[in-house]
């Protein structure tokens, strides 16, 4: 089932396995079995520490297998064949079951070893979602770190019957303890912050204790990391507050147009844009969400920037790289059907309508993009285009066409997404020409209608556009001397990765030049 080169790659990785681990399978005598049972015979033969046995439980998924620590209460399972995006998961828990130490830091390692009770997590998963792993590799970790967790990983595609039963739509789609948890990509101190509920005071306490930083980047996107790095570069005090480090980033699959990066995918970019920032002496402080921004009184004083959580940071510039997020239809059913159908991630969540009837809202690069990998997937995709023509790229366009069950309408303003039992059951829409008004059946809806900037708590304070974008010149000024801004939450045209990187670095030497020419008054 792996290549040789695959092999030969797992290999290396098992030997820093230091304890032995059993690979425990519960399997029956179907194709997926088989396939399972293929995978697990070839792991076990790349290690002298690593055995299989086969689990005669009755109650347990087929086709799944534990990973356990011989001899010890620590283990994961996965329901399912754990490839695709998921095969960096199941190595991760091999190493980890195994001993190999992760690269959490030693405050959040004794955060989870600190919990207290049962957590019983199961993670429904896509093996073409991208922000999956992130989900199934922590709540892994957490199992490993402290036997009063553990941990589920089920392939939604493979347990159709499972995932209507208990409504899933969108993936990753976690449960504790038989109850809905959250939906889509958290990292482990997003978990770690709803289920220890005195983190967030810790966190607000530690934060009010900061000293002025001289740069002060909220966001932690392209336009924010480059920020950062730029700063810190100069050799100033540089801190990077952010809601989600990576932003919409690690949202998007294939990014194909990054100069002298042929292909990469936004997990990947991320990965690779915080490793960037952390080589340098930056303040990276994470899950925090800006409420305020409270202007110095004069230039070269602080500027206050107030957390949700009640903390507040104090800094001499700002850059602001709060980036944008997915635009929203507004009409009636999309937030009541919101992970109940109506979905704004075709990666992460089309696995899950194989063989249904789906629609996508937008008829731009990011819709048609959508529909096309939609129809290899879904029974039939209807596209709805509100313009006369679609705006999409010719070659997107011309490959839209060629699939069979995939239907194109222009005109189409869509005015209501419609459900029964609690679920989509389809969308009405316009007709722009005739004003007649007409229903589609399908079980999902996508949308795909681009960005809005994420810039709501700023409004009265500085300066917006009729957009919502925060209004800049050529150096990235904003109407508060000192403050900044860069990226999608900008007025600056054409929302790109490589865009956002350049002008985050132009705020940041905007900053650095500012504070040269501003003294520090207390």
């Amino acid at each position: 089932m792996l290549d040789t080169n695959l092999k030969d790659q797992l290999k290396a990785y098992l030997e820093n396995v230091k304890q032995p681990i059993e690979l425990v399978a519960a399997l029956d005598d179907s194709a997926k079995s088989r396939e399972l049972h293929e995978l697990l015979t070839e792991i076990a033969s790349l290690s002298d520490k690593i055995t299989l046995t086969e689990d005669g439980a009755s109650n347990i998924r087929r086709p799944s297998f534990a990973i356990n620590r011989v001899g010890t209460d620590i283990g994961v399972r996965f329901a399912g064949i754990p490839m695709g995006h998921e095969f960096t998961s199941l190595v991760l828990a091999l190493l980890q079951v195994g001993g190999h130490p992760s690269k959490a830091s030693q405050e959040v390692i004794e955060q989870v070893q600190a919990l207290d009770g049962e957590f019983e997590f199961e993670t429904y998963f896509s093996l073409s979602c991208q922000n999956c792993p992130d989900v199934v590799q922590a709540l892994n970790l957490m199992a490993v770190l402290n036997p009063k967790v553990r941990h589920t990983s089920i392939d939604g595609a493979l347990f159709q019957d499972e995932v209507e039963q208990r409504e899933v739509m969108a993936v990753p789609s976690v449960y504790l303890n038989g109850e809905p948890f959250g939906n889509g990509r958290m990292t482990l101190e997003q978990i770690l912050a709803k289920v220890d509920t005195g983190a967030e005071a810790r966190e607000a306490e530690k934060l009010k204790q900061k000293d002025t930083f001289e740069v002060l980047v909220i966001g932690g996107g392209p336009a924010g990391s480059a920020a950062a790095i730029y700063a810190a570069r100069k050799g100033i005090a540089t801190g990077i507050a952010a809601e989600r480090f990576g932003g919409q980033v690690s949202d998007t699959m294939g990014i194909e147009n990054l100069i002298s990066v042929p292909y990469t995918e936004g997990p990947k970019l991320v990965a690779a844009m915080e490793q960037h920032v952390k080589e340098y002496d930056v303040d990276i402080m994470n899950l925090q969400l800006a409420d305020k921004l409270i202007p110095a009184a004069k230039p070269g004083q602080a500027h206050e920037v107030r957390l949700a959580n009640g903390a507040s940071l104090k800094a001499r510039t700002v850059v602001l790289a709060t980036g944008a997020r997915w635009r929203q239809l507004g009409v009636p059913g999309e937030a009541e059907y919101r992970n109940k159908g109506v979905a704004y991630c075709p990666h992460c969540d089309g696995p899950l309508f194989k063989g249904k009837r789906v629609a996508v809202i937008g008829g731009g690069n990011s819709g048609v993009e959508a529909a096309i990998d939609l129809a290899g997937i879904v029974g039939h995709v209807t596209l709805l285009e509100f313009g006369a023509e679609m705006r999409a790229d010719e070659v997107l366009q011309k490959k839209l066409r060629s699939l069979k069950n995939v239907e194109i309408v222009t005109s189409a303003q869509t005015t209501e997404v419609t459900g029964e039992n609690g679920k989509v059951s389809g969308l009405n829409y316009t007709d722009r020409n005739s004003g007649e008004t007409h229903h589609v059946a399908l079980e999902g809806v996508f949308v795909q209608i681009g960005l809005v900037p994420n810039t709501e708590w700023l409004k009265g304070d500085i300066e917006l556009s009729q957009h919502g974008e925060i209004v800049i010149n050529e150096r990235n000024e904003t109407s508060i001397p000192g403050v900044f801004a860069a990226g999608d939450a900008t007025t600056v045209p054409y929302k790109q990765i490589v865009i956002s990187m350049g002008e985050g670095s132009k705020a940041a030497l905007s900053a650095f030049d500012f504070l040269i020419r501003n003294s520090a008054e207390d």
